[in-house]
């Protein structure tokens, strides 16, 4: 007989968490869609919040931190490594053992030292401070709240993520918005957090959707539809939430580019509900099904009963370097007068995103770009700071099916997408945005497939 138990994938050691309010001040400049009118936000849609998650296997060992913000994404290295780094130096500990992932909201803030200048930038320099002190305030709570615990994991599925490559009906080239004829990956994984009596005490939602729901007509800071999804779960478990954003290059959802927030409020609570149905099914903290055998009735009838079972101590983080080919890029000064140049707002805020990028892998043939890769009992978390294509993470869990395998882009930083080698041939954004050539996603997933069978 070859009858499995049905049990989740666990780590037990030591577990805390803790959350803070990173809303910033209304008139902020948060520009981040070429097409808006304004610069400055007007209000707050939903507060923004910092969670963090420490883990440990021991009180004599360095934690692993997980920082989830609600944040856009890094417009150049130094503001990035600024946080992360007084982070790391706070809790002492290794580079490999602090990640921290962005919901990738296009609804936030600026975070952009170098936008002091522009219309509400002035209040940038004290956001920023304040950043990075609360980070490391909550990453310090989170390591002395640690508790003996459990995280214990569980896949499920939510169709609110869809394929956003759509083929322009007016023109040879691909666009961004809703392609109802196209796959989306819609795996959700569920991470729950619990001490060692079975009480909560944090919830981790692994999920690839864009947050693009509040678009160039929204003025407001807004988590988009991450808060209303993280006030849902976190009124029904009463713990802290933590939405990592997984590889969601092609993916949002398919209501998108509005200024009404009550549609971003209903795209979240599309996720919250699934969120909390897959929490729902789980098995009591520390239990799986075992097969015990039949009872012959009307039909022979196969029944399965509870049975503690036991939990891997083991946690271990590494960091992964993956090299990539750059293409032919544009020189910095070339880009620079063009922007001085140009007067559309669209074409500036390109220019003003490509400039940065070309800083920031510079002008050599290659770039170098890092990937965390965590050990969590039996669980394995990537991070990596580029927009991956949802291919990434579709292939790493292929290759590893019996494994829970949390895959999350914007962590540690932001550079480009990553995207499929066949669409190389093809006009779109997600292509002539990056400054990788093609063949990127592949070796970045040959790359961490590597990692992961050592």
């Amino acid at each position: 007989m070859n009858t499995r138990n049905e049990v989740h994938p666990a780590f037990a050691g030591l577990i805390g968490a803790a959350q803070a309010d990173i809303t910033p001040p209304a008139g902020i400049f948060n520009r981040n869609w070429g097409a808006a009118t304004s610069d400055v936000s007007t209000g707050i849609h939903r507060p923004l919040t910092a969670t963090a998650l420490a883990l440990r296997t021991d009180a004599a060992s360095q934690p692993l931190v997980l920082l989830s913000l609600d944040l856009g994404w890094w417009r150049t290295v130094e503001d990035e490594w600024a946080l992360r780094g007084a982070v790391i130096e706070a809790l002492g500990v290794d580079i490999s053992r602090v990640v921290v992932n962005l919901i990738h909201t296009h609804a936030g803030p600026g975070i952009c030292a170098e936008d002091e200048d522009k219309p509400g930038g002035r209040l940038i320099p004290a956001y920023l401070t304040h950043l990075r002190e609360t980070c490391i305030r909550i990453a310090q709570q989170a390591v002395a709240n640690a508790a003996p615990g459990r995280l214990e994991w569980a896949y499920g599925r939510c169709d609110l993520a869809r394929n956003r490559d759509l083929p322009d009906p007016a023109a040879d080239r691909i666009v961004c918005g809703f392609n109802p004829d196209a796959p989306a990956d819609d795996t959700l994984l569920i991470g729950r957090a619990t001490t060692a009596t079975g009480a909560p005490i944090a919830t981790l939602i692994n999920y690839a959707c864009h947050p693009v729901t509040l678009a160039w007509q929204n003025a407001l800071i807004s988590p988009d539809f991450v808060g209303a999804m993280r006030e849902l779960v976190e009124a029904t478990t009463g713990v802290p939430c933590l939405f990592l954003q997984g590889a969601s290059g092609e993916l949002a959802p398919r209501q998108q580019y509005t200024g009404d927030t009550a549609i971003a409020d209903a795209n979240g609570r599309v996720l919250g509900y699934a969120a909390l149905s897959v929490l729902a099914n789980m098995l009591p903290p520390g239990h799986a099904l075992a097969y015990d055998g039949v009872v012959e009735s009307g039909a022979p009838l196969a029944t399965w009963r509870r049975e503690a079972t036991d939990a891997s101590s083991a946690l271990s983080s590494e960091v992964v370097q993956v090299t990539l080919m750059l293409k032919a890029l544009p020189a910095i000064a070339d880009v620079q007068a063009q922007l001085t140049a140009a007067t559309d707002n669209f074409q500036r805020e390109r220019l003003r995103r490509k400039l940065r990028l070309l800083r920031a892998v510079g002008d050599g043939p290659t770039h170098t770009t890092p990937v965390w890769i965590w050990r969590i009992g039996p669980a394995v978390l990537v991070a990596q700071p580029n927009e991956a294509y949802s291919d990434f993470q579709i292939a790493l869990r292929a290759a590893f099916p019996g494994t829970a395998i949390a895959v999350l882009n914007i962590s540690n930083g932001g550079y480009a997408y990553l995207t499929p080698r066949a669409m190389y041939a093809r006009d779109q954004y997600q292509v002539w945005q990056s400054p990788y050539a093609e063949g990127c996603l592949e070796t970045t997933t040959e790359t961490v497939l590597a990692a992961l069978n050592r």
